[in-house]
Parts: structure tokens; C-alpha cells; sequence
């Protein structure tokens, strides 16, 4: 499991750590039954303190994510294939959110957006630094 955080990057160290875990949760990177790294194991690798992944592990176990074993490392949680399908929707709104502003900010219309937006899917994110500029 990978995890990178940046202490610069004006989100709190633990909320960059339960974003990527459930990121990896969502992209079946982990899944259920799979262990997660202890608090020191993974507060070394990262540098940071370990009550910073503790605070970032009970929110995760607090949001059903992850579940405590006592005396045993926590897991990842098995949930509802409808749950799954909520919690990637929560993921992609909270992606999309900074995107809606820059949109209402520009005063961009709906089609336009939506047009840009589904050329964007289409392409893929990586084909626009492919192409030749003209």
C-alpha cells in the first residue's frame, strides 16, 4: 500500500491519509480482510507521528471503513456492494467539487462544461499532453 503525504499541501496529514486509504479501498487496491499497516509501521515509513495515523485509523473505523481486532491489526471492512457503489460516488463529487467552482467562478454553462467534460472522458486524462500543440 502506498501512501504519500506533503506536510505543505494545506490538508491536514491525517485527512490525506484516510483519503488515500479510501482511495485505495475504492480502487479494490485493498480489499476486504486485508490488514492494514500498524500505527508505528506506518507512521516511520511516512515520518510523521504515530498519533496522527492513530486519529486518522479511528476515523476510518468510526466511517466503516476498517474494523479493530483487538490485539490484532485492523482490516478493511467487507461492505454492501450498494455501500461500495455510495462510497465512489462520494469520492468522484469530492474530486469534482474544486472543478465546479473553478466552472461557477468562470461562468461557464452547463453544456459547456458538460461538453468539456465528457470530450475529457473520452480521451482520456493523458491524451492532452499528447497532442501536438497546433
Amino acid at each position: 500500500m502506498l501512501i504519500v503525504v506533503d506536510p505543505n499541501s494545506g490538508v491536514p496529514v491525517y485527512r490525506q491519509v484516510i483519503d488515500q486509504i479510501r482511495f485505495h479501498v475504492s480502487t479494490g487496491l485493498l480489499s476486504p480482510g486485508d490488514e492494514l499497516p500498524s500505527t508505528r509501521s506506518l507512521s516511520t515509513q511516512l515520518g510523521i507521528n504515530p498519533m496522527t495515523i492513530s486519529k486518522a485509523y479511528s476515523f476510518l473505523e468510526r466511517d466503516g471503513v476498517v474494523e479493530r481486532r483487538p490485539g490484532r491489526p485492523l482490516v478493511v471492512k467487507a461492505v454492501a456492494e450498494s455501500e461500495s457503489s455510495a462510497r465512489k460516488a462520494d469520492q468522484v463529487r469530492e474530486a469534482l467539487t474544486p472543478a465546479v467552482r473553478v466552472i461557477l467562478q468562470l461562468d461557464v454553462t452547463r453544456e459547456e462544461a458538460s461538453r468539456t467534460f465528457e470530450e475529457m472522458l473520452k480521451e482520456g486524462i493523458d491524451s492532452k499532453s499528447e497532442k501536438p500543440e497546433s
